[in-house]
């Protein structure tokens, strides 16, 4: 069983950093692609990032290009996400997820994800 802990977050001012981690407690993290999604107070779950299951290719969404890096280490069971140049409108609890059965490249769908940590809030100041 995939069980994924997210940790990283917390409170920055706009145009600064954070790195995000991703870790799964279980034996088969490189069977997964994965990826970042983040929910804002009072709206939608929105996707960030996709990594492939070796870090060979990555996919950003539009506010995310530039800015984020999404990065694993296999061997650490860890996947990151780096962020940089925060703005405000970043403020979200940000979660990890690890892809379902179904095949697709990029995965930019909360429902093709069957495994989820359980968040951590990233608070971005102006």
């Amino acid at each position: 069983q995939v069980q994924l802990v997210e940790s990283g977050g917390g409170l920055v001012q706009a145009g600064g950093s954070l790195r995000l981690s991703c870790a799964d407690s279980g034996r088969t993290f490189s069977r997964y692609a994965m990826g970042w999604f983040r929910q804002a107070p009072g709206k939608e779950r929105e996707f960030v990032a996709a990594i492939s299951r070796y870090g060979a290719n990555t996919y950003y969404a539009d506010f995310a290009k530039g800015r984020f890096t999404s990065s694993r280490d296999n061997a650490k069971n860890t996947v990151y996400l780096q962020m940089n140049s925060l703005k405000p409108e970043d403020t979200a609890v940000y979660y990890c997820a690890a892809e379902g059965s179904n095949p697709g490249w990029p995965k930019k769908s909360e429902y093709e994800y069957d495994y989820w940590g359980q968040g951590t809030r990233v608070t971005v100041s102006s």
